[in-house]
């Protein structure tokens, strides 16, 4: 039984890596289905962008609320701005965007997907002569390489801008002192290592919710399974894959930890 399930893990991560690849190959080759990429623009971009906004809006607000309170007991209550900045750059807002994206987003594309799947619509894609990878998947890699670094700019934007009602009209700092600290931590190091991570997150987002998609089988309880398990694995693998890339950007980019 062991061998049989290694077998068949071993299977599974072939076909993916061989998915992700051939998806990612195809946004070079002929032919472009660029209507088909500008849909899933349109459903994962502008469908998302409202929860972009207000999450980000009250983690930004929760944050500056907290550190204003545990700096302000040792005295450097001046610094939230900084600090504030520097976790929804670097790492709150990349990881919350994704979260997101993979919940809302992820999840419609596993189920459309499976849908297409049970339908047998992928069949008559490939009867018809048409790569089912070519035609599905890549138009959604490149929506999620598109959309996703773009929704986490404006959440890290609106994250500050909570931060900055927090920190002024609440906890009575300096908005000048504020915006200051803002434009000191915008240096190249912060904005690469912000920037690179969504992606990355959404390379991987589309590719897990692709292959969980076409890999649906048994009705609609099998639906249900493969739209589960592509949020959930997504979830993980941004979590995982975020601690890695801090590491190795911490290591690139030359800071000591």
């Amino acid at each position: 039984m062991k061998t049989v399930n290694i077998k068949a893990l071993i299977s599974d991560l072939q076909d993916f890596y061989l998915l992700s690849f051939h998806g990612l190959l195809g946004i070079i080759r002929k032919p472009f289905y660029l209507k088909d990429a500008i849909e899933q623009m349109d459903y994962s971009g502008a469908g998302s962008s409202l929860i972009i906004f207000l999450v980000s809006l009250f983690i930004g607000m929760a944050l500056s609320l907290q550190l204003s309170a545990e700096l302000s007991i040792l005295g450097f209550k001046m610094y939230t701005g900084r600090v504030v900045g520097m976790a929804v750059i670097r790492e709150i807002g990349p990881v919350t965007a994704a979260l997101i994206y993979a919940g809302r987003v992820g999840s419609g594309m596993a189920s459309e997907l499976g849908s297409m799947i049970l339908g047998h619509q992928v069949d008559i894609l490939r009867v018809f002569g048409v790569d089912p990878i070519k035609k599905l998947v890549t138009p959604r890699i490149i929506s999620s390489l598109i959309m996703l670094p773009a929704l986490t700019i404006i959440g890290d934007v609106v994250a500050i801008i909570g931060g900055y009602y927090i920190a002024v009209f609440v906890s009575h700092q300096s908005g000048t002192y504020y915006w200051s600290s803002i434009r000191d931590i915008l240096t190249f190091e912060n904005v690469f290592s912000g920037s690179i991570k969504p992606f990355l997150f959404g390379y991987l987002i589309a590719c897990i919710s692709c292959y969980m998609g076409l890999s649906t089988k048994g009705g609609a309880i099998g639906l249900r399974r493969s739209t589960t398990r592509a949020v959930v694995l997504s979830m993980i693998v941004i979590i995982v894959s975020d601690f890695i890339l801090t590491r190795i950007l911490l290591y690139i980019l030359g800071f000591s930890v």
